[in-house]
């Protein structure tokens, strides 16, 4: 029993090499390659040489690792910075919505009111041009 096993083992081990016969190669009169395991009749073909056997990956170095999670580190980082940029950009874009529409409320509306110390008063002409102002320099400065 253990021989029969053994020696089916074997012929499984070897049947790659009992199944990889030679191949010919040979170009017909139209022009077109053939590859086949006999040589037609009549026609010159030659040997194919066998495949060249597959060399295995290098093991990967424990610098190659560190420099990956190096970079894996990195990209997490990217990403972060990434999105508190936009998380910026967006207040930023909020705000300056916000400023500009009290630019055009100023300046399209002359009679503006303003709640001082709880009581409503409406602006003078001179402090109107004056908010005017004072809402273009904070559209200058951060919201170009």
């Amino acid at each position: 029993m253990r021989s029969t096993v053994a020696a089916s083992l074997l012929l499984f081990a070897l049947s790659p090499w009992v199944m990889a016969g030679q191949i010919y190669k040979w170009v017909d009169s139209q022009g077109v390659t053939h590859f086949d395991a006999r040589p037609p009749n009549g026609v010159e073909a030659t040997a194919v040489e066998g495949v060249k056997p597959v060399t295995p990956p290098e093991p990967i170095s424990n610098e190659a690792v560190m420099k990956a999670s190096g970079e894996a580190e990195q990209r997490r980082i990217d990403r972060k910075v990434k999105s508190q940029v936009a998380d910026e950009t967006s207040r930023r874009n909020e705000f300056c919505t916000g400023v500009r529409t009290n630019l055009a409320q100023l300046k399209n509306n002359p009679r503006v009111l303003q709640q001082v110390n709880g009581e409503v008063r409406r602006l003078t002409e001179q402090e109107r041009q004056a908010k005017i102002e004072e809402v273009r320099k904070v559209i200058d400065e951060q919201c170009t």
